[in-house]
């Protein structure tokens, strides 16, 4: 149906033949045909019709309109109407129907189909699960991604990693709890149910050996979801479907070449978020804008985000080429051989990415899976551990943590589709994040498809120590960083025995045996352990556990 932004209202006499819909009067039809006011008063059957001053010609066509095109008027009515004996009447009828003759041409052929945009499937994607590196082949691992409970663990049988409903179908105790047997089954500690691993239960030991197999029931399996390792890390496909089952075959996950190639190094690692969702001027710009991501550029860095998950951004060689020629060509002092084009192998020698993974968990919660690929400096990741990188990243997570949990809920009060409303992003700096709003407004309804499971609400906003815990949400998922807490709080623990064991046999020892240099030194090392075991409590504490952020001191 044709809108119309504001009327202009005409009261004007006007005849209508069995009272066909009332047309608005286009630019043109007015005109072409004009009234005299003798005439207009002249005319029987008083009507309101409104003439629009805007039309909005991109909408569904009005099926009135096209009405009134495919059925003329019938030449028996209007030759009915011609036989009025007054001349003025009969003028005033012959103008009345090429009005409307007028008014239905026009709007036909202003009409224009509507292209409906191509919207984005939220459970027709693969989803990141984890790091392979930061996973664990010895027992089965919980997480949840887009609302979905999964349980993660290695098939030695197949030599794969799977992933299940994170719920035994027999009392829907989570298999996240249980154990990989010595058949390597995953197997349910609640009752004891084994599956392999297709999702088949081969063993309830509650069944007698000699009844029915019940084991082999449908109703015993559990769900199975697509999977597939790339990129050093676990994909999964949020349907159980069997007719995805070789989904990888059709659509694979977003493929980062550099992640994979020998010639780089990178930093990983991952952290599950208590949110969902000073500087310089920045020339960020968006590019491209489909329902599958957004390209954009800055400087001589190239972002790319693919929907919903993989956001990255790296030194683009062209872009790098292009600054280059455009910095010799305004620097007036550069030598004769400034302008000669370097070869792009030159250019692109140093290159490094930023590449992050961002999983929507459920309202409230998401999880981030990072990686930084680089072909420099690589002497430093074989020399500093990776939980030492660790400590700064969670850092600088820290620092926009609390912000992005209060704006959330910000969004949340004055609408999705309102946020540009309250927001006042003026700079080019906010391209990207202009950007992504639009492409989840646009193609994703402002929201991300939770299937049903949840209303969409937000939960309240936990206390600050909630937001800043590091332990449950990183270390338990690192394995470098879980196995350096597990060393350092044995080191604290020796450090405290070191310093009592000292300090007891300087008791036991008898007086006049050992000299007082040595008693002075026994003191010291005393001492120093237990200072340095009361500093490694507080670094372990800060580190893995809880660090408030404060911005004003930092």
């Amino acid at each position: 149906m044709i809108h119309f932004h504001s009327y202009t209202r005409l009261h004007f006499n006007f005849l209508t033949f069995n009272n066909p819909p009332i047309l608005p009067l286009p630019r043109s039809a007015q005109t072409r045909i004009r009234f005299t006011p003798m005439e207009v008063a002249r005319i029987s059957s008083p009507h309101l019709i409104l003439i629009p001053t805007t039309v909005n010609r991109t909408l569904t066509p009005n099926p009135y309109s096209l009405a009134s095109n495919r059925n003329p008027l019938p030449r028996s009515r209007s030759r009915s109407f011609s036989n009025f004996k007054t001349p003025t009447h009969r003028n005033a009828i012959r103008k009345c129907e090429l009005l409307r003759t007028a008014m239905a041409s026009d709007v036909v052929t202003s009409e224009r189909p509507e292209v409906e945009e191509e919207k984005f499937d939220w459970f027709a994607e693969w989803y990141p699960v984890m790091p392979v590196c930061d996973l664990d082949k010895k027992v089965p691992i919980g997480k949840k991604v887009l609302g979905l409970d999964l349980v993660v663990w290695w098939d030695r049988n197949e030599n794969a990693w799977k992933v299940f409903d994170d719920s035994c179908p027999h009392r829907l105790a989570p298999l996240s709890e249980g154990r990989i047997d010595q058949w390597g089954r995953l197997q349910c500690v609640y009752h004891g149910w084994c599956f392999n691993g297709s999702g088949d239960c081969k063993f309830i030991p509650q069944a007698p050996p000699d009844g029915p197999p019940v084991h082999s029931s449908k109703k015993a399996c559990v769900a199975i979801y697509p999977t597939t390792v790339q990129n050093g890390i676990l994909w999964f496909w949020p349907n159980s479907d069997p007719k995805f089952k070789d989904i990888i075959l059709e659509k694979e996950p977003p493929f980062i070449p550099e992640l994979d190639d020998p010639s780089y190094v990178k930093l990983e690692g991952n952290r599950d978020m208590a949110y969902g969702e000073g500087g310089r001027p920045l020339e960020l710009v968006v590019e491209k804008l489909k329902a599958d991501g957004f390209v954009g550029r800055h400087e001589r860095l190239r972002h790319k985000f693919f929907a919903p998950c993989v956001y990255y951004f790296f030194t683009d060689p062209e872009l790098v080429q292009g600054n280059v020629e455009s910095s010799t060509k305004n620097d007036e002092a550069v030598s004769s051989t400034a302008n000669v084009k370097k070869p792009p192998t030159e250019i692109s020698q140093r290159r490094s990415f930023l590449v992050f993974f961002c999983i929507p968990v459920s309202p409230g919660k998401s999880r981030l899976i990072w990686a930084f690929p680089r072909n420099f400096g690589k002497w430093m990741n074989y020399i500093v551990p990776r939980w030492m990188f660790h400590i700064g990243q969670n850092l600088i997570l820290d620092s926009d943590m609390y912000f992005l949990r209060v704006e959330e809920h910000k969004y949340e009060e004055i609408g999705p589709s309102n946020w540009h409303k309250a927001c006042y992003v003026p700079v080019k700096s906010d391209a990207l994040v202009v950007g992504f709003r639009r492409w989840l407004n646009k193609y994703a309804g402002g929201r991300v498809d939770w299937g049903g499971k949840y209303s969409g609400s937000l939960p309240p906003i936990p206390p600050r120590e909630q937001v800043f815990e590091r332990y449950w949400s990183h270390v338990v998922n690192c394995k470098s960083c879980n196995g350096a807490y597990k060393a350092l709080n044995i080191a604290e623990v020796s450090l405290q025995a070191i310093s009592m064991a000292a300090i007891g046999a300087l008791a036991l020892i008898k007086h006049g045996v050992l000299s007082a240099t040595v008693r002075a030194t026994i003191v010291t090392v005393a001492i120093l352990c237990f200072a340095a075991s009361k500093w490694l409590s507080h670094f372990i504490h800060k580190t893995f556990h809880f660090q408030v952020y404060n911005h004003a001191l930092v």
